[in-house]
C-alpha cells in the first residue's frame, strides 16, 4: 500500500488539480488563523472557532472515492456533509455516513437555525429603548437599510438573477440569520457562498466601521452627549404589548418573513413575562447550540471547491458594498436626527441602525467613550439597533415576497 493512499488528506493534494490544492492549504491557514483571532478576541469567538476547526478540519480531510455521492469530479470527497444533495434516496443514504448531514438537512436547509438564533436574539433584546425614542430608533434603522437596497440593483447589472441578487443585498443587514433565510428562500443553488461570506463580513464589522466612524463624524460630534429628560420606566406589560401587537401587524404585512418574526417577539415576551425556565432554555440551549453548529457548518462549507467557485469573488465585492453603504446610511441617519433634534443628537448612533445585535451598538458606543469617558450612548444605540433587525426583517419579506414575482 503506498503511502499517498495511506495518508489520503495528503495524497488528495498531489492528484488534485494545483489550484484546488493550494486552495485547500490557504483555507486551513485561514481557519488556523480564525481560531487563534477568536481565541483572542479580536473576532466573535463564538462563530470564529468552531467555524475555523471546521474550515481546517474539512479541507485536510479529503479522501479519495471510487464512486458515490459523496465524490466530486476529481474522484475525492469528504464525510462532513454534501450541500448539495436533494434526492430522497442519495439524502437518506448520506444521512448515515456524513456526520453533519442530519444537523445540515434537519436544521439549515429549511432555516430552522436561523429561527432558533433570532429567537435567542429576542431573548437577549431589550425593546424599552424601541419604546422610549421610537421615532430616533426608527429613522436610524430605515437609512441603515440603503445598503440592503442600493445593491440589488448593482447585483442585477453584474449578472445575478433576482433571487440572488435580493439575497446577497441582505448582507447589507449585517443580520446572519436573515441572509441564511433569504438565501434558502430566493437562491439556494447559492446558499453556501452567500452564507459564508455574510458570516465573514459580518464578523468584521468589528474592525471596520470604526474606520467608517472617524472618517465621517468629527471628533467634537464623536463626544458629544445627548441631552434627554428622565422618562419614566417601560413596565414588562408594555414591552409584551408591543412583542404580540408587532408580531401580528408585521406578519399581516409580511407572511414570508413571520417564522424569523414570531421568532424574535416570542422571545422577547418569553424574558418580559418572567419565564425564567425558557429564558434559560432559550438563551442557553437553543441560542448556543445554533450558534455553535452554525459557525461548526459555516466552516465545513468553505471547502475549496466552493471557494473556487466565480461568483464568490462576486459576492465578497457586493457584500463590501452592501455593508459599506448601510454603515454610511445609518451614519447619515444620524447626522438627519442631529439636525432635526436642534443639534442634540450624537451622529455615531446611526451606525447602530445595522441590525448586527449588539456588535454595532458597541462599536458606537466605544467610539464615542474613546473620545469622552463621560458620554454614554448606549440606551439609544441598543434602540436603534433592535429596530434594525425589526427593519431588516420586513425587507427580507419585501424581497420573498416580491422577487418571485418579477
Amino acid at each position: 500500500m503506498s503511502l499517498q493512499l495511506l495518508f489520503q488528506g495528503i495524497g488528495t493534494l498531489f492528484m488534485q488539480e494545483p489550484k484546488f490544492a493550494i486552495a485547500r492549504l490557504v483555507l486551513i491557514a485561514i481557519g488556523l488563523s480564525f481560531v487563534y483571532l477568536g481565541y483572542k478576541g479580536v473576532l466573535e469567538g463564538l462563530i470564529m472557532i468552531p467555524m475555523g476547526f471546521g474550515m481546517a478540519g474539512v479541507n485536510a480531510g479529503v479522501l479519495y472515492f471510487e464512486s458515490g455521492i459523496n465524490a466530486t469530479a476529481d474522484g475525492t470527497g469528504t464525510l462532513f456533509l454534501n450541500p448539495l444533495i436533494s434526492d430522497p434516496g442519495d439524502l437518506v443514504n448520506i444521512m448515515q455516513i456524513d456526520f453533519l448531514q442530519p444537523v445540515y438537512t434537519l436544521m439549515f436547509s429549511n432555516a430552522l437555525i436561523a429561527c432558533l438564533v433570532f429567537m435567542g436574539v429576542g431573548v437577549l433584546a431589550d425593546v424599552s429603548n424601541v419604546l422610549r425614542y421610537p421615532f430616533t430608533s426608527m429613522m436610524i434603522a430605515m437609512f441603515a437599510e440603503l445598503g440592503s437596497v442600493f445593491t440589488f440593483p448593482i447585483a442585477v447589472w453584474m449578472g445575478l438573477d433576482y433571487g440572488g441578487a435580493a439575497a446577497i443585498s441582505i448582507v447589507g443587514g449585517a443580520d446572519g440569520p436573515l441572509v441564511i433565510f433569504a438565501s434558502l428562500m430566493l437562491a439556494p443553488e447559492l446558499f453556501v457562498p452567500i452564507t459564508v461570506i455574510a458570516y465573514l463580513y459580518l464578523s468584521l464589522t468589528y474592525g471596520g466601521y470604526p474606520f467608517m466612524i472617524r472618517a465621517m463624524v468629527p471628533q467634537e460630534l464623536r463626544g458629544k452627549a445627548v441631552k434627554t429628560a428622565r422618562g419614566t420606566p417601560i413596565s414588562p406589560g408594555a414591552k409584551i404589548a408591543f412583542d404580540i401587537i408587532a408580531c401580528v401587524i408585521l406578519s399581516f404585512l409580511f407572511p414570508a418573513a413571520a417564522p424569523l418574526l414570531l421568532s424574535f417577539f416570542l422571545g422577547n415576551a418569553v424574558k418580559e413575562a418572567g419565564l425564567v425556565k425558557y429564558t434559560q432554555m432559550i438563551e442557553n440551549v437553543f441560542l448556543y447550540v445554533s450558534t455553535f453548529f452554525l459557525g461548526l457548518l459555516l466552516g465545513v462549507l468553505c471547502e475549496a471547491s466552493t471557494i473556487l467557485n466565480p461568483t464568490v469573488l462576486l459576492f465578497l465585492i457586493l457584500g463590501v458594498i452592501a455593508l459599506g453603504v448601510s454603515g454610511a446610511g445609518g451614519i447619515i441617519g444620524g447626522y438627519v436626527v442631529y439636525f432635526m433634534s436642534h443639534k442634540n443628537f450624537n451622529p455615531v448612533i446611526g451606525v447602530a441602525g445595522v441590525s448586527c445585535v449588539p456588535t454595532t451598538a458597541k462599536v458606537a458606543q466605544y467610539q464615542v467613550a474613546h473620545v469622552n469617558k463621560r458620554v454614554n450612548i448606549i440606551q439609544y444605540a441598543m434602540g436603534a439597533n433592535i429596530c434594525g433587525v425589526i427593519t431588516s426583517a420586513i425587507i427580507t419579506g419585501i424581497y420573498i415576497t416580491l422577487v418571485p414575482l418579477l
